[in-house]
């Protein structure tokens, strides 16, 4: 047997080399129903793992210290995603002793078939060239790499290989997805639609209820076994998603990327209890996500807890005869913007721009921008705010002025706010917000001529 812990950080320099089997599709009908094609699965490790042993010898490296110490070690990370697709076909719940145990004995057989794919590229090719001061040197059978599993996120290739995430359990049976432009998508999941359709359930107007509930948990006419199968995220209880998360960790090399998510009303003290279990269950990390604490959520379930926002009946404070103010002059890729920003006895009350000639599509769009945040900053909108809504908005033309990118006019704007604020010095650009990812959803920041995702570490320059 080859050791079972191993470190998880990588170290300076190494390459997240990573792959995902879904596992959805390891399955084949049985007798008497859906089981796991347990030979075909060790097929696709293997597979697996030679793929994930190429790509160390085929990668071009920006840096020789990133190929030097990649090849030394020689780290891979394969995981599993559809995992919680591979449960309902299986009719197992994920959050009882069945579903846990079941995870541990996916999860065994991976890590097992994937260090003997390991041990077996070994004997064609050597072993990783730091073998001989590893934890693994007493071992009679050298192994090709340092690690072997990880379970990653698989947030955009489980998108693209339609099967849930991860080892995470379905967000919903059915959602509305925000994508690009605030397009909203609503999306049922294909193996309980097939389920239910197996039984006879399926009707249009059930599948809108369920879109609109996300979960069938008090959907009277499903039968109760189908509604103790089909579990979603937030029907789970926490603890439940810990010892799943701890079930995979007993044989991952790496770590495991899991999300325990948490009602709004969810308290400081349930999260600590969370972070507890984690720790006695020998998880290496936890992520906890409280709903609606964030906004533009990637993932929202139907228009639960939605209600159209009231007419609001606040007026904007009238513009006094008399304001002061500065103007400053940005490049940006449709010409120079001139910004004036005006204040009165209360503050900044107004914003002027211009740009290029009268009548112009790039000026009445600037002119439109300036009057609502004229609106706006008049309505007690603080000027940081809307810098920080308009900051990152790109056009297809960005430029450079003085070291700094400017994306667009909205985001020239921006920055004149953000120097009129005294938040972005002239001698250097700082880390700023810049919009949502559009890869997790999280909290893009400009830092150094890029776009960085502090989430997911997706990058944009």
């Amino acid at each position: 047997m080859l050791a079972s812990v191993l470190p998880n950080p990588l170290l300076p320099n190494e390459s997240c080399n990573l792959g995902s089997i879904n596992v959805a599709k390891m399955i084949r009908k049985g007798n008497s129903g859906w089981e796991v094609d347990w030979s075909r699965f060790q097929d696709v490790v293997f597979t697996a793992v030679r793929l994930l042993d190429n790509v160390i010898e085929a990668n071009n490296y920006p840096l020789p210290q990133i190929e030097e110490i990649t090849r030394q070690n020689r780290k891979i990370g394969l995981g599993v995603m559809g995992f919680a697709d591979l449960l309902l076909r299986l009719s197992i719940a994920y959050d009882s002793p069945e579903g846990v145990e079941f995870g541990r004995r996916l999860m065994h057989f991976v890590r097992e078939q994937a260090r003997e794919a390991s041990q077996a590229l070994a004997e064609e090719r050597g072993p990783f060239p730091n073998y001989d001061v590893s934890i693994y040197a007493e071992q009679k059978r050298p192994i090709r790499n340092a690690t072997v599993t990880t379970i990653a996120p698989t947030g955009t290739i489980s998108i693209i290989g339609n099967c849930s995430s991860g080892v995470e359990p379905l967000f919903a049976l059915a959602f509305t997805r925000n994508v690009m432009d605030d397009d909203k998508l609503i999306e049922v999941n294909p193996v309980f639609e097939a389920m239910v359709r197996e039984r006879g359930l399926y009707s249009e107007a059930l599948m809108r209820r369920v879109a609109k509930a996300g979960s069938i948990r008090d959907i009277s006419e499903i039968p109760e076994d189908l509604r103790r199968i089909c579990v979603t995220a937030h029907d789970i209880a926490p603890e439940w998603h810990i010892k799943m998360q701890a079930a995979f960790q007993e044989f991952t090399d790496n770590a495991v990327s899991k999300t325990v998510n948490f009602p709004s009303t969810a308290t400081k003290d349930d999260i600590a209890e969370v972070y507890k279990l984690a720790f006695e269950l020998g998880c290496k990390g936890v992520t906890v996500y409280r709903s609606g604490s964030r906004e533009g959520e990637v993932l929202t379930v139907g228009d639960k807890g939605r209600k159209a926002p009231k007419a609001g009946t606040h007026q904007p404070r009238k513009r006094p005869p008399i304001t002061r103010g500065q103007t400053e002059r940005v490049k940006t890729g449709c010409g120079t913007l001139y910004v004036t920003i005006n204040e009165d006895e209360e503050g900044i009350c107004e914003v002027f721009t211009a740009i290029g000639k009268a009548g112009g599509c790039a000026g009445s769009f600037s002119e439109a921008t300036a009057r609502l945040i004229s609106t706006s900053l008049r309505s007690g909108v603080e000027l940081a705010q809307v810098a920080r809504q308009l900051r990152g908005i790109r056009c297809p033309h960005p430029v450079w002025q003085n070291g700094k990118l400017v994306l667009s006019c909205p985001d020239a704007i921006a920055k004149v706010f953000d120097r009129y604020l005294g938040a972005a010095p002239d001698d250097g650009e700082p880390a700023a917000a810049a919009g949502s990812c559009p890869e997790c959803g999280g909290q893009l920041r400009y830092e150094s001529g890029c776009t960085t995702c502090v989430d997911c570490g997706f990058s944009r320059c």
